[in-house]
């Protein structure tokens, strides 16, 4: 904790993996906690895929820890990648309740698990009659309507559940509109488990508004934020500190920054990976967001999306902070 604010860094899949995680926290501070993207389809307790493990190598980053997360229906599922969890050393196991996509929440997994409260309830009942590490809930206000987390406050409130990260939108609306933050600060004073709040906050401006709508949260998870600007984290420790202070983020010294930490990510990919291509395609996705950082976006996208080899990503990188 810094100045009473604990930052998490969001799970995006394919994009926050482990060389993502292990080097932003080596370029930039004020993250304390990131969450692993999700995991689904554990069969065993003794043995997971290669391409699975990797993501739990990384069991802690300086100055920061690691937890995974799962997106299940079924406790025992959970209980088995819990038990695979603790057994490499990770103290807290995260549950993804807030998964928006349809071809998900249609299987009443992710988001379309939170109208069905009593199912909720089951779950958990078996999770913590057999859980030996800390478990934590991550949700939306619902999948169809915003109600629907009214349902599920007394539930949570029966069990001794870590923490629950709200995002202040219905699963129906995906990423689009804006997140209902009154919903939010409303569930917080409901709730008994400490609330982290998420969605919508992308600049100190943001922050500051919510803020002063929840002056007793000081957990705030951000993804979309973090990926356009990784500054975000830095500039919220300041702001915390210094209110009448909000740092310009495209001086020289700033992109000379952003640019080490991307050459480090770029060449950190390579390694893990093997120099297989595939590795252009994390890179873009990343980019989609990262382009927001500069003056010209589109511009910057044109860089880079048609990149098929390594000189020419490189070579279009230049560019990009040649402009």
């Amino acid at each position: 904790m810094s100045n009473g604010l604990n930052i998490y860094l969001a799970p995006f899949q394919g994009v926050t993996l482990h060389t993502f995680r292990r080097i932003y926290a080596r370029h930039f501070k004020g993250v304390t906690r990131f969450y692993t993207p999700f995991f689904a389809k554990i069969d065993t307790d003794v043995k997971i895929s290669d391409r699975k493990e990797k993501e739990l190598q990384h069991i802690d980053i300086p100055g920061a820890e690691v937890v995974p997360q799962i997106l299940s229906k079924d406790a025992a599922e959970i209980l088995r990648f819990a038990r695979i969890c603790q057994i490499r050393g990770f103290k807290e196991l995260n549950w993804n309740m807030g998964c928006p996509h349809p071809q998900v929440a249609d299987k009443r997994r992710g988001s379309g698990m939170l109208p069905f409260p009593d199912m909720v309830d089951t779950i958990l009942n078996d999770v913590f009659s057999k859980i030996e590490i800390k478990f934590s809930v991550k949700c939306r206000l619902g999948y169809k309507s915003p109600d629907e987390i009214l349902q599920l406050v007394p539930v949570f409130n029966r069990y001794p559940i870590s923490e629950i990260t709200i995002h202040g939108r219905i699963g129906r609306q995906l990423y689009e509109g804006f997140a209902d933050q009154a919903k939010v600060a409303e569930l917080a004073a409901l709730l008994q488990a400490p609330v982290v709040h998420n969605g919508d906050i992308v600049n100190v401006t943001d922050y500051s508004g919510v803020k002063t709508l929840m002056p007793d949260i000081d957990r705030w998870m951000i993804g979309r934020g973090i990926l356009c600007d990784p500054f975000l984290p830095e500039r919220l420790l300041k702001f915390t500190a210094q209110p009448s202070e909000i740092s310009d983020i495209t001086t020289a010294e700033y992109r000379h920054r952003l640019q080490r930490f991307l050459d480090d990510l770029y060449f950190g990919y390579r390694r893990d990976m093997n120099d297989r291509l595939s590795i252009l395609n994390i890179l873009k996705e990343y980019w989609d967001y990262l382009a927001d950082w500069f003056p010209h976006p589109d511009a910057v996208l044109r860089h880079i999306k048609k990149t098929r080899t390594f000189d020419e990503y490189e070579d279009g990188v230049k560019r990009i902070f040649d402009l």
